[in-house]
């Protein structure tokens, strides 16, 4: 029997809708889902080739134990036993800082968080580590200070906007924003609107925008700082709006007067008078900016992210219809976690604070291993990512993960960060199971999907967040459930309610473990601990959630959890949940002024001292490193570290080396021979290519390759190419300016 089933990809944040043909219990097909109310049917390449991701060869089927240099199979009971035992023996005699999560960040599911902090906090630790605090910890303390909350993420309203400025975006290939592909062509084709773009290289959103300045690679920063000045300098901030809506504008005023402008435009390598028009478009039209890695991960990162969001509220755009919009959430991405605070932790080697959400940066995580501080990390729960393909410095990642005591690692096939594990658990794809996304790419509507299971698992796989719950029953963390709250799950959502609050009540103390409860109760009657939270989430809704709700047409009322529920799951295709209140979009701002906050008193002397004399210094790169290396390439060739097997590619050149054609021809090389790329990290081998859209002096080398499939290496690991101390003081490695040099290795 064959069946179209809903669904949604997840190879990236978009989570664009699928359909999914099965037949026999087997996925066989892939089409856009016109029903999705975000997506409308579209879908790249990367989710039409789904199937590569879910049908891999080495899907693992059983918990496995390392055993000298080989792993052997051992059953579920085992594993959790063993593994728990593990953990409260080196946290009893190290104390808890030496556990760590690394997870809560998958594409396609973000429910594990839940089960993998709870486990984390009942220990006594709040190391979690994931991509947020690879890519946007600079970018995500700067919103906490500025508009109260790391999580308060301003995306663009693009869809009411006169101009979007994509600055070290490119849309086209990484999307960021849904239908991308489809806005930005419309933004560009349509007579009263302007794309602009901020990028060194002509991109593919470069090509089709309207306005392009092609800075010098790694003075963003010194840009947007002299833009500022042009802004101030000649009076057309938006004076109305500064008065009402931002705190802080006295204090910052004077970093931008006498300024340099002329000679910072110099340095950026672009033309005064181009630079100007874009100024006053910016202060004559409803704007939105979309920054995107070239930002976060360039020179002076976290500047970047201040800077940037100084322009805008001098511009006016923040909280504006067409500008930048603190979003509606199902979930936030995180939680505010200020470092001020002395209860918030810091990384005991490298000092580093949870800027992202609560997430701590993993460019720091070989460091805090090979320290010989007494409170190092020991033992390490690896679930949903790659570490030694998706963070900086594989090689010394490889070196720490040789030396701690204890790494679990949970995953669908026997990936390389697997191999140094000494648990690999056997988890459920995201095909497999029920899941989500808590993305906020959308304004005014609130959307969320939950997928659900499309066939079976093979072996004895599980959900992620079953085995925490299992590890959590083992090492004791989950408190006795009464028989009659037991009982009231399989009677029904309502009764079951009733009888949970009622214990609660009694005992307060439980809420602390709530996911487990829930999986221990409607989770085992569903076979989805998943599900059972996303129904608990939903019954103890913020207010925010509940208004937006009741606007989106989901009536108040003590049931309307569990009808926002009902809704969730009758609608596989996903749907509207809620509508932002538009009457009162600076809502979201929760500073103690109420208003943006400009002024960051960390960030001063960075953003006093930038000039162009200092930045020419600094840009000159050393003789031995005469290139500028982009290291995380997007591509339509690459979806992180999920897609394994180069079949997907069908034999397209998906991982090569860039460059531009006058480069190679000082270099001697030809388009498809071998070259050497070297850096202070290491060197790679891989094909060169001959590209007239790279940036004279740059090279670009995608990321997610590298990988190991069926015993061979597939492609370009860059992060053997990037060293971890090269970051941000904040943490985010500098993956888009890397000095690094190319030779040629022979014929």
């Amino acid at each position: 029997m064959k069946e179209w089933r809903k669904t949604g990809c997840i190879l990236c944040a978009q989570n664009c809708g699928l359909e999914i043909l099965v037949e026999d219990g087997r996925m066989i097909k892939v089409r856009p889902d016109k029903d999705n109310p975000r997506s409308k049917g579209y879908a790249c390449r990367k989710g039409m080739k789904i199937l590569s991701y879910q049908y891999q060869n080495g899907r693992l089927t059983t918990p496995l134990k390392r055993v000298g240099e080989r792993f052997e199979p051992i059953p579920w009971d085992q594993a959790t036993e063993e593994i728990a035992a593990r953990m409260r023996n080196l946290v009893d005699t190290h104390g808890s800082r030496c556990l760590a999560y690394m997870g809560a960040s998958s594409q396609g599911g973000h429910f594990e968080a839940a089960f993998g902090l709870t486990l984390l906090r009942s220990l006594g630790s709040q190391y979690l580590y994931s991509s947020a605090g690879q890519e946007f910890s600079g970018a995500w303390w700067v919103y906490g200070r500025m508009l109260g909350k790391q999580y308060n993420l301003a995306i663009p309203d693009e869809h009411e906007t006169e101009m979007l400025v994509g600055w070290g975006w490119n849309g086209m290939r990484s999307h960021q924003m849904p239908e991308a592909p489809r806005v930005l062509t419309g933004i560009a084709a349509h007579s009263d609107k302007l794309l602009v773009v901020i990028d060194p290289r002509q991109s593919e959103t470069a090509r089709l925008a309207n306005i392009h300045l092609a800075l010098r690679p790694g003075t963003d920063a010194l840009l947007i700082k002299a833009m500022i000045a042009i802004i101030l300098q000649r009076g057309w901030e938006n004076t109305e709006y500064l008065e009402h809506r931002v705190e802080g504008l006295a204090a910052i005023r004077p970093w931008f007067a006498g300024f340099d402008i002329e000679a910072a435009v110099a340095v950026c390598r672009l033309d005064y008078d181009r630079v100007v028009e874009l100024c006053r478009l910016m202060t004559t039209r409803r704007w939105c900016m979309h920054p995107d890695l070239g930002i976060y991960m360039g020179r002076h990162s976290t500047l970047n992210s201040y800077l940037m969001n100084i322009l805008g509220a001098v511009c006016g755009i923040f909280g504006v219809r067409g500008g930048n919009m603190i979003p509606g959430m199902v979930m936030p991405l995180g939680f505010h976690a200020d470092e001020r605070n002395p209860k918030t932790w810091r990384t005991v080697a490298t000092n580093m604070p949870p800027a992202a959400a609560g997430s701590f940066p993993p460019a720091v995580v070989p460091e805090e291993i090979l320290s010989e501080h007494p409170e190092r990390l020991r033992a390490l729960y690896v679930s949903g990512c790659n570490p030694l393909r998706s963070y900086p410095d594989t090689t010394a990642y490889e070196q720490a993960f040789d030396r701690l005591d204890l790494l679990v690692v949970c995953d669908i096939v026997m990936s390389e960060t697997a191999r140094y594990g000494h648990y690999v658990l056997p988890c459920r794809t995201p095909y497999e199971s029920w899941d989500g996304t808590f993305f906020p790419w959308s304004y005014p509507g609130v959307y969320f999907q939950m997928r659900q299971p499309l066939v079976e698992a093979p072996g004895d796989c599980r959900e992620a967040s079953q085995i925490f719950t299992d590890l959590a029953d083992k090492l004791g963390l989950i408190p006795d459930i009464p028989h009659e709250v037991r009982e009231a799950a399989r009677a029904g959502r309502l009764l079951f309610a009733t009888r949970l609050m009622e214990w609660a009540a009694q005992e307060p103390a439980i809420r602390s473990k709530m996911p487990f409860i829930l999986a221990r109760t409607l989770g085992a009657e569903w076979d989805s601990a998943n599900k059972a939270a996303l129904w608990g989430m939903l019954m103890t809704a913020p207010k925010s959630l509940r208004d937006n709700a009741a606007r989106a047409g989901f009536k108040p009322g003590i049931d309307q959890g569990d009808r926002l529920f009902q809704a969730v799951i009758d609608n596989p295709q996903g749907l509207w949940v809620g509508a932002a209140d538009t009457a009162n979009p600076m809502a979201g701002i929760s500073t103690p002024s109420g208003k943006i906050e400009v002024y960051i008193p960390e960030l001063e002397e960075p953003a006093k001292a930038l000039n162009a004399v200092r930045e020419a210094d600094d840009l000159r790169l050393p003789a031995e490193f005469p290139l500028i290396l982009n290291a995380g390439r997007h591509m339509k060739y690459n979806a992180n570290t999920l897609m394994r097997d180069p079949a997907w590619n069908n034999g397209a050149r998906a991982c090569t080396v860039a460059m531009h054609p006058d480069d190679m021809a000082a270099l001697n090389l030809r388009d498809g021979q071998q070259v050497r790329v070297t850096t202070t990290a290491g060197s790679e081998v891989g094909e060169v290519e001959v590209d007239d859209d790279v940036r004279r002096g740059t090279v670009l080398i995608p990321h997610g390759f590298g990988l190991i499939y069926d015993g061979e290496v597939y492609g370009i690991n860059v992060n053997r190419l990037t060293n971890s101390s090269h970051r941000d003081p904040l943490g985010t490695p500098l993956h888009r300016y890397v000095p690094c040099r190319v030779e040629a290795i022979g014929d």
